[in-house]
């Protein structure tokens, strides 16, 4: 039995870190009356058996969006929504604060970030990017270990049916090296349900102990795990259900404090439970998975689903059918709930399952075009009576998806080709060259992600090579952060040479007017269409003019036109790629592209031989480009909002824009007040809201020099200049009896813009510093970002409000006071640094340190008062002598050194050490020597004696000294300081 139970403790180790692929024969019948057949009638029973027999309110589930929560780019677990409550945040009026016992089912995601399951979907039966938690939460000690573990066995047993010889448990053993104690309150109370000693096992913190993050609520967890095997051989262990019992503080210095407030936090994977009760050897045999298998199989063609992994997996057509029906589950889940596959965080996240759903679904199971979208109504049937967000969307993530499909087909169809004719011009040895595999996911047209990439050579058996990929990749980041705060950077330049050589051979300047030529789509798409050129010059990275550049080589290209948008203006240059005509699977990465008297030098490193003539076709990164043109908008109607809330004598002094964020300079007579901030993104939201057109055309500079209200910059204009009028035609923007420039924004301008500034979404100004006297530097994101940056403003805004309740309450105990002040500067920290609206931040920073100020003056009477007891106390124990060694209970070393400080006050010829033993293990040490002592006798050194012997540490002067250590022996420790201070009086 011992081996058994060890074998299983192993294997139960495994699982705990991660599932074991689920195999074997199928369950034994577990009840005569048959159990909730149904994922639907599971759920149901889950919520039902909460609601109806122990009083839990049931809420739905958050979107898989994370609200207000910037650590997070999916909400991954249940308890999400409640990190208010858990930490003590929660607005006191809001309805969550009324929350005592609870009980939903999550939609949950994990894929990026800490926590991501992505590589492993696909691979084995039990992984997935989208799953729902079924959770139920006591908080405030609502009920605790006994209570939750008696309810989750009564379900699984009497409810589901499940016999109870196939569950073991698990508890937290205990850490020594954090002086933990084994959780034997939750042991016990699984013996005394019934629970066989044999089936009870402790672990460590790293299965049974479970905590938020760094810092934080966290607790010892306990968990129940089904035996896939019954008794057939080994057991064969997977976590069901965990019950997390948070009961500790994780503070920033790494040590554990109690909570004010216990919780329980459980979790139980509904596909798991799913796959249990059905008698599955796989979550996807399960009937959440089934009808998306059966419709797949329908819609491909292709063989039906084995349920085969690893080797036995041939042609990896069962693992496609696993990627494909998870992806397109966690796709729909999260454009139903507003995350869209995009650039960057979470949309860039869910652009990449989209792409793997989409190879797989193509590459292997050789769906037709457009299949992916056919699959959205399927999932719709079986989530969307649970969530009808689903329902209502469906249309609009079909639609989406498809597009999404579409346009990577057509990359993934050229890349293939790509690989394919790189791959055969390698020799045996060789690897995969970097330069080839950066430009296939360079551009946002083609957009391949890197790991697909070399999930693409991998089943060829060719080598990336890797080392020149990572150099690539730094050097993108780099160049990315260059532009997020531009620097003056050489590029490749044409110097005076060569423009005066390019003069006198009588070539013209490059025509750039191809880079406005785009179009808004009746769907809402912007479309960018590809430019037709001659390379007329190729230049090395020293500027040498020659007439080719070889494979591999960094060169600059001039060309008779282009598409490519040139720095300046204070926008970001365009990147992309081009392609020589008549040779479509060569990609030549364009970095950027700059102007240089006229001329567009573009940036390319050449995959292969080019040369002077060649006729080629360039394509910008549509994603880069839109990114440029949403934030050059918003900064033509931030730039109007400030001349609306600062008065009309407001100037622009310099911008610079990317995809990422916009920067503005304003001249100001003094720095902007929070009204004025929040006023201007008002002006600006306004705008964006009525959706206006953003006309432009190009006019006779002349025409727009007595223009009442046209903004425009020092600068040298070209003739005829590009006027950019928004909401108001050119002409009428331009008519000086219309006034029209003094009511919207009208602006010289050369840069790209959307064609209606609803696109813009939103506009947040993040941050504000003073550059010089009268120089306004503003920092502002727009879009999603500027939506998350509203959604943390709020969330902050509503635990300052908290922590100032709380404050208001007041307090008679120390170590509530000092919790609340540590609270206070993390919030500090926290509105200090995370992006949230600029208006917001300094409000809440100017009310945080008036509340810090109060908590900081309550804790020090709260500890003045005590150290006045405890003084008291301590004299009436001590009589008049010239020492006195004892041992005083204090919450911190700070109530330590004052009752240390007012019994020398009230005894000026004594000296005093007192010891103070903390819940921990820590011991705290604080002294004071008497003004008549010897010399010799010193403070700092009577406390490094006693701390050194206690293994601490010590420091101060020669009257006052504190310290800390760690013994079991305090008596010990009180006869070291006893004997070292009468070996010196």
């Amino acid at each position: 039995m011992a081996a058994s139970v060890a074998a299983a403790a192993g294997q139960l180790r495994r699982a705990i870190r991660r599932s074991p692929p689920w195999r074997g024969p199928g369950r034994q019948p577990i009840s005569s009356e048959p159990a909730p057949a149904q994922a639907s009638a599971v759920r149901d029973a889950f919520l039902s058996f909460f609601r109806d027999r122990h009083g839990h309110r049931l809420v739905p589930s958050a979107s898989v969006r994370p609200r207000g929560d910037p650590s997070l780019l999916f909400v991954n677990a249940g308890m999400n929504q409640f990190k208010p409550i858990f930490l003590g945040t929660v607005d006191p009026r809001s309805e969550m604060a009324g929350f005592r016992r609870v009980a939903n089912s999550q939609k949950c995601v994990r894929a990026g970030g800490r926590h991501s399951d992505l590589e492993d979907v696909g691979r084995d039966l039990s992984h997935h990017t989208f799953f729902e938690m079924l959770g139920n939460w006591a908080f405030g000690g609502e009920y605790f270990k006994e209570e939750a573990c008696s309810m989750a066995w009564e379900l699984l047993t009497q409810v589901y049916r499940i016999p109870e010889d196939r569950l073991w448990v698990s508890y937290f053993g205990g850490d020594p090296n954090t002086g933990l104690h084994p959780d034997l309150e939750s042991r016990d109370i699984w013996l005394s349900l019934g629970v066989p000693a044999s089936r009870v096992l402790s672990f460590g913190p790293q299965e049974n102990f479970w905590e938020m993050g760094d810092t934080g609520p966290c607790g010892p967890c306990t968990e129940i795990h089904y035996d896939l095997a019954g008794g057939v051989g080994p057991p064969q262990l997977v976590e069901l259900w965990n019950l997390v019992f948070m009961q500790h503080n994780r503070e920033a210095d790494g040590s554990l404090q109690p909570l004010p407030q216990r919780h329980v936090d459980t979790g139980m994977g509904l596909e798991r439970l799913v796959a249990v009760l059905q008698g599955k050897h796989s979550t996807y045999d399960t009937d959440l998975f089934s009808p998306l298998l059966n419709a797949i199989h329908q819609g491909c063609g292709a063989p039906p689903y084995l349920g085969r992994v690893g080797v036995a997996d041939e042609g990896r057509t069962d693992m496609a059918y696993r990627v494909v029906a998870d992806h397109i589950r966690t796709l729909s889940v999260c454009i139903a709930d507003g995350v869209s596959p995009g650039m960057s965080g979470a949309p860039l996240v869910l652009r990449r399952i989209l792409r793997r759903a989409v190879r797989f679904s193509t590459e292997v199971l050789q769906a037709p075009p457009g299949f992916l979208g056919s699959l959205v109504p399927v999932v719709v049937e079986t989530l969307g009576d649970a969530y009808p967000e689903l329902q209502k969307n469906s249309a609009q993530i079909a639609s989406l998806v498809s597009e999404d499909e579409a346009a990577f087909l057509a990359s993934l169809q050229r890349g293939r080709q790509i690989i394919d004719r790189t791959v055969r011009r390698l020799g045996p040895s060789d690897v995969f060259p970097a330069e080839v595999a950066w430009s296939l996911s360079l551009s946002g047209n083609l957009g391949l992600p890197l790991d697909l990439v070399e999930l693409m050579l991998e089943e060829k058996g060719v080598q990336l090579d890797t080392a020149g990929l990572e150099r690539l990749m730094q050097e993108e980041a780099q160049h990315r952060a260059q532009q997020a705060e531009p620097v003056q950077e050489q590029g490749l330049r044409l110097d005076i040479h060569a423009l005066g050589d390019l003069q006198h051979r009588g070539v013209p300047p490059t025509d750039d007017s191809p880079k406005y030529n785009y179009s808004l789509r009746p769907n809402g798409d912007y479309e960018f269409g590809m430019c037709e050129a001659q390379v007329l010059q190729l230049y090395t990275e020293d500027g040498t003019a020659v007439a080719s550049v070889g494979e591999g080589q960094h060169c600059g290209l001039l060309l008779d036109r282009t598409n490519f948008y040139a720095e300046q203006g204070g926008q970001a240059s365009d990147r992309g790629y081009l392609v020589r005509s008549g040779q479509q699977d060569v990609l030549f990465p364009v970095a950027r592209a700059q102007v240089c008297g006229g001329f567009i030098m573009h940036e390319v490193v050449a995959p292969e031989c080019l040369k002077v003539g060649d006729q080629v076709q360039l394509h910008v990164d549509k994603a880069w480009r839109l990114g440029c043109m949403e934030k050059h908008t918003a900064t033509h109607l931030l730039n109007w909002a400030l001349r609306q809330a600062l008065g009309p004598g407001t100037e622009q002094r310099g911008s610079h824009l990317n995809p990422e964020r916009l920067r503005f300079d304003v001249a100001t007579q003094a720095p902007l007040t929070p009204e004025q901030l929040r006023a201007v993104e008002y002006t600006v939201q306004e705008a964006v809201g009525r959706d206006e057109a953003v006309y432009m055309e190009e006019v006779a500079l002349a025409l727009t020099a007595q223009v009442p209200g046209l903004r425009s910059l020092d600068e040298v204009y070209p003739d005829p200049v590009r006027v950019v009028s928004v909401g108001v035609p050119v002409a009428h923007a331009l008519d000086p009896a219309s006034q029209a420039a003094l009511q919207t924004s009208v602006e010289l301008c050369c840069g790209t813009h959307l064609l209606h500034t609803g696109a813009v979404g939103d506009l947040v100004i993040t941050g504000e510093r003073q550059l010089s006297k009268g120089i306004t530097r503003l920092l502002a994101v727009t879009g999603e970002q500027a939506q998350q940056a509203r959604e943390v403003g709020q969330s902050l805004a509503q635990e300052v409000e908290a922590a100032a309740e709380r404050l208001s309450r007041g307090s008679q105990d120390v170590v509530e006071a000092q919790q609340l002040s540590k609270d206070m500067g993390r919030l500090t920290d926290a509105v200090d640094t995370t992006m949230m609206p600029q208006w917001q931040r300094r409000e809440l920073q100017a009310t945080l340190k008036v509340l810090q100020r109060r908590a900081n003056t309550a804790i020090r009477k709260l500890e003045k008062g005590q150290a006045a007891k405890k003084t008291q106390e301590l004299l009436e124990r001590h009589s008049k002598g010239p020492l006195i060694v004892d041992t005083v209970s204090a919450e911190s070393l700070s109530v330590l050194v004052k009752v240390v400080r007012q019994l020398c006050e009230q005894a000026p010829s004594t000296s005093v050490l007192l010891l103070s033993p903390q819940p921990m293990g820590n011991v705290l040490c604080a002294c004071q020597v008497a003004q008549g002592a010897t010399p010799t006798f010193t403070a700092e050194a009577w406390a490094l004696a006693v701390c050194n012997h206690m293994g601490g540490k010590a420091w101060g002067s020669r009257v006052v000294a504190q310290g800390t250590g760690s013994t079991a022996d305090l008596e010990a420790a009180l006869s070291t300081a006893q004997a070292y201070a009468l070996s010196q009086l």
